[in-house]
């Protein structure tokens, strides 16, 4: 039988990982395919304009790329089994906060963990990365050749992403951290919001999957130090609802969110720990973008402003990270991510943004509703786009 839809990745992707678990939870049939495929190089780059994961094409050759919107062509069509959008505007916007997070504020750890420890890690990641990226029968030369390639390009990204050597001692402090708040939050609720998976938890598998549970290094110390957040891991990647430890009432496809718009002390004390970890360089690239953008202010709506119409950053901005400066990469797909959240505040009514407010307040992230770009960011041909002035 042929699968509906063929994804395209590698398994070692971050990105690849947030789509392969939707998919997974929701009983969607796809084959998994690399990007070493011939037909994602000669049909489906040149339709992208430029060499990304993961993507999505249907049966007919309709073509879709962007985690985030993968998630929702399917929810559009209701092909789910449990839509990954809470009902509350509450929990929705509290959703789309951990989708920005898993994505890009975990970078840096996921970053560190994967590229320095080579000891562990480099034989492990040769395999995953050739498995995806080599085309079937190359022999080992070629195989060392195309890794050196790629795991370069991936180190600087690393530096890039906020994950210099001289940071790993804070890194590591900081991740500790994540992982000791969502392995309490874990503690009496098999998901982030409640019963079933949301927006949220798939952003987070991306890396704690994509890297943290699975290349050697990371792995061990996520089995060592926090086994909730590693069950949670394998609970995200299968298809049926796998609750042992935790109440009847969670046991089921139909397993309900937080009742009464509830958001535990728990999950306040992993959005504070949001507000610490990942806003200064929020606010430091809204900050670089919007002086860019005012630089440019001929820049034609619908295009990105640069000589590639390909390219995903516009520079570099440093900001303070745990009493440390750091300059990282400011991409405006990261915006785009960040209008979701303040898009789904803005279509609440006013009780419910009342209420939205008054939490992320509490939790030190009060900005993130009113921090916006001159310009929307979107999503046009596969590409991210500048819109209209505000």
């Amino acid at each position: 039988m042929t699968s509906a839809y063929t994804m395209y990745g590698i398994p070692a992707s971050l990105y690849t990982a947030k789509v392969r678990c939707y998919m997974r939870k929701q009983g969607i049939g796809f084959t998994e395919c690399g990007v070493n495929h011939p037909h994602f190089q000669q049909a489906i780059v040149p339709q992208l304009g430029r060499f990304i994961m993961p993507v999505v094409e249907s049966a007919a050759g309709e073509v879709i790329q962007d985690g985030t919107d993968i998630i929702d062509y399917f929810e559009q069509q209701g092909l789910y089994r449990q839509s990954a959008y809470p009902d509350t505007p509450l929990q929705r916007t509290v959703a789309h906060l951990f989708e920005l997070f898993g994505g890009e504020g975990l970078l840096r750890p996921a970053m560190h963990y994967r590229w320095h420890f080579d000891e562990e890690n480099l034989a492990f990641l040769k395999d995953e990365f050739c498995a995806g990226l080599v085309p079937p029968g190359t022999d080992e030369d070629g195989r060392t050749q195309i890794f050196e390639f790629a795991s370069g390009r991936m180190r600087k990204a690393a530096v890039g992403f906020g994950a210099p050597v001289e940071a790993r001692a804070l890194i590591e402090q900081s991740y500790a951290e994540f992982l000791a708040l969502f392995s309490e939050h874990l503690a009496a609720a098999p998901y982030l919001l409640g019963g079933r998976p949301t927006l949220g938890d798939y952003g987070l598998t991306g890396p704690l999957y994509g890297h943290m549970a699975r290349d050697p290094k990371p792995a061990a110390l996520m089995r060592e130090t926090a086994p909730r957040v590693a069950r949670w891991v394998e609970r995200m990647h299968a298809p049926e609802q796998v609750v042992v430890e935790y109440a009847e009432e969670y046991a089921g496809e139909n397993a309900p969110l937080f009742a009464d718009d509830a958001i535990p002390d728990t999950l306040k004390a992993l959005m504070r720990y949001v507000a610490e970890e990942y806003l200064p360089e929020l606010e430091a690239h809204v900050a670089f973008a919007n002086q860019w953008l005012r630089e440019r202010p001929d820049l034609q709506d619908g295009t990105n402003g640069c000589e590639n119409p390909a390219t995903r950053m516009i520079g570099k901005a440093e900001f303070q990270w745990r009493g440390m400066p750091l300059c990282t990469w400011v991409m405006p797909y990261r915006f785009y991510l960040l209008q979701r959240i303040q898009d789904s505040y803005d279509a609440a009514a006013a009780a419910e943004q009342e209420a939205i407010a008054a939490l992320f307040a509490e939790t030190g992230l009060a900005a993130l509703l009113t921090l916006r770009t001159d310009r929307r960011v979107e999503r046009k041909a596969h590409l991210e786009v500048w819109g209209p002035l505000r």
